[in-house]
C-alpha cells in the first residue's frame, strides 16, 4: 500500500538536523526550521488514513519516499512505524530516535535531514515539488 503527500520546497529549507526530518502544513519556514524539508504540504499526520495509521502503530518497517518528480531525484527512508496518537493537525515527522509525540510517523530512520543528498537539498530551496511517499506491506 502506497500513500502520498504532496509538499513543496522553500528559500529556507537547511536540512541540517541530524536526527529528524519533517513536512509540514504551515505555508512558512524560518532559518530554525532546520528539520522540515516541504512546506504547504496537502495534509497533517491526522489526515493521513486510518489503515496506514493501523499500520504504522503495530511498529512494523516502513520505507518512505522523498521524491522530487520534477527532476527524477529520489530518497529512499527505511525506518519503524511509530505507536503515535497521529492527532498533530499540521506536521509529519520522521526520527533516527525512538521518541514519540503525536507528530511521529515513524522512528529508528536510517536518515534524517543532514543525510540527504546536498544536490536534492538544493532544489528543495527553489521550491520544488515534493512528494512524500509511505510505503507499507499490505
Amino acid at each position: 500500500m502506497r500513500f502520498k503527500i504532496r509538499a513543496y520546497g522553500h528559500p529556507n529549507v537547511r536540512a541540517t538536523h541530524r536526527t529528524t526530518f519533517e513536512i509540514t502544513k504551515e505555508p512558512h519556514l524560518t532559518p530554525r526550521g532546520d528539520c522540515i524539508v516541504g512546506v504547504n504540504a496537502e495534509i497533517g499526520i491526522s489526515e493521513i488514513p486510518q489503515e496506514i495509521k493501523g499500520y504504522l502503530s503495530l511498529q512494523k518497517p516502513v520505507t518512505l519516499l522523498l521524491e522530487l518528480p520534477e527532476y527524477g531525484m529520489k530518497e529512499s527512508v527505511r525506518a519503524v512505524g511509530a505507536k503515535s496518537s497521529f492527532d498533530h493537525p499540521t506536521d509529519i515527522v520522521v526520527r533516527k530516535s525512538s521518541y514519540v509525540c503525536s507528530r511521529t510517523l515513524a522512528v529508528k530512520a536510517d536518515k534524517a535531514a543532514i543525510d540527504l543528498n546536498r544536490e536534492f537539498v538544493e532544489l528543495l530551496k527553489d521550491r520544488a515539488e515534493l512528494l512524500f511517499v509511505i510505503e507499507v506491506d499490505d
